[in-house]
């Protein structure tokens, strides 16, 4: 087994274990892909990659992080998506979709202007939490039950949306910092209801989506769920290994196939936790104690480091998101390295 090794989850055939890795690129209007998400996301699937996955994508307006954030809670946005990954499935590559709420770390300025709080005249909003926990400056209104529940019919319309669109899987994004994250954390969930106090309550806004979402998409698409694996907070509210292993158990029991195991999102990680492969322990430890299938995340950027990860069994996928960026053939310059196959397209062969 290694890099360029074919991975099967449910009835989704992976040509090789290298993935790009969801990267936000605040172009979009009215949450709609354009031609950069085109170009962008389909260039990556010409670069040999097995799977693409898209950036984070709101299931609803108060979702966005900025007002230049993909969407795909409506008809236009579902258009424009198909599209891509029309062009995506026509280089031999699949195509994920990474379905998101930013919670109370949303309704901020694009990133070129500081992602500072949008005021209402620039088309801020209200944002909400699981609880009145401050997050970049703002404190966010808590969640009603009500509210909760309309949250997770979004996730289910949005999924509908993304199997309508052709996309072959599903990613939630529970990590970062963001809603889901924000409900299991108890550095943020201050709730005294059935989602806040014990570990059970505050993952059970995350379980019960997952569940719904299960439910609405075909039995042969897997279903990917991101999460950060530690707070990097050593602090008895801060989320711990031990803790998404739990979680990770749960997930596995709901019908996730794979967990994507990265960190973080309240804090900044201090510089010496930070190393090339620093977070791929964590794939590591989640595949060995639940048995679910994991995707590795982390500065990993050259061709030996990823092969090395799956050789060893560290984890099932190669997540890769900056070196995407700086190479968008980052697949085909591995294989030539590791001196393994790879399909070239006819366009290019002359190049390499």
């Amino acid at each position: 087994m290694n890099l360029f090794s074919t991975l099967v989850l449910r009835e989704l055939n992976l040509k090789n274990r290298i993935v790009v890795s969801p990267m936000q690129q605040y172009s979009a209007k009215n949450g709609i892909p354009g031609n950069w998400h085109l170009v962008h996301l389909g260039s990556r699937a010409v670069g040999g990659a097995g799977l693409i996955i898209t950036e984070c994508t709101a299931v609803a307006p108060d979702g966005l992080a900025t007002l230049n954030d993909v969407g795909i809670w409506n008809d236009e946005q579902e258009k424009s998506w198909a599209n891509i990954v029309d062009f995506v499935h026509e280089q031999g590559a699949k195509i994920g979709i990474q379905l998101w709420h930013s919670g109370g770390k949303g309704s901020l300025r694009h990133p070129n202007l500081g992602m500072k709080p949008l005021s209402a005249e620039e088309g801020g909003w209200t944002v909400k939490s699981s609880s009145a926990t401050e997050m970049n400056g703002v404190v966010p209104q808590p969640l009603t039950i009500e509210e909760i529940e309309n949250l997770q019919e979004q996730f289910v319309k949005a999924a509908q949306r993304a199997v309508r669109a052709g996309f072959d899987t599903i990613e939630l994004h529970a990590g970062h910092g963001y809603l889901f994250h924000q409900f299991y954390s108890a550095l943020i969930n201050k709730r005294q209801d059935k989602y806040g106090g014990s570990l059970e309550n505050r993952i059970r806004f995350l379980i019960e989506t997952v569940e719904k979402v299960r439910l609405v998409i075909p039995e042969g698409m897997p279903l990917l769920v991101r999460i950060s694996t530690v707070d990097y907070v050593d602090t008895p509210e801060g989320w711990s290994l031990q803790d998404s292993v739990s979680l990770s158990k749960v997930l596995k029991e709901k019908g996730v196939d794979l967990i994507t195991a990265s960190g973080g999102g309240f804090t900044n990680v201090s510089k010496d936790k930070v190393y090339p492969g620093y977070q791929v322990q964590f794939a590591t430890a989640l595949k060995a104690q639940t048995g679910i299938a994991t995707g590795a995340v982390g500065m990993i950027t050259d061709a030996a480091q990823a092969n090395e990860v799956i050789e060893s069994g560290h984890a099932d996928l190669v997540i890769v998101a900056r070196e995407h960026l700086r190479d968008p053939y980052f697949a085909i310059h591995a294989a030539k390295t590791l001196k393994l196959e790879i399909s070239i397209p006819w366009q290019y062969k002359r190049a390499f």
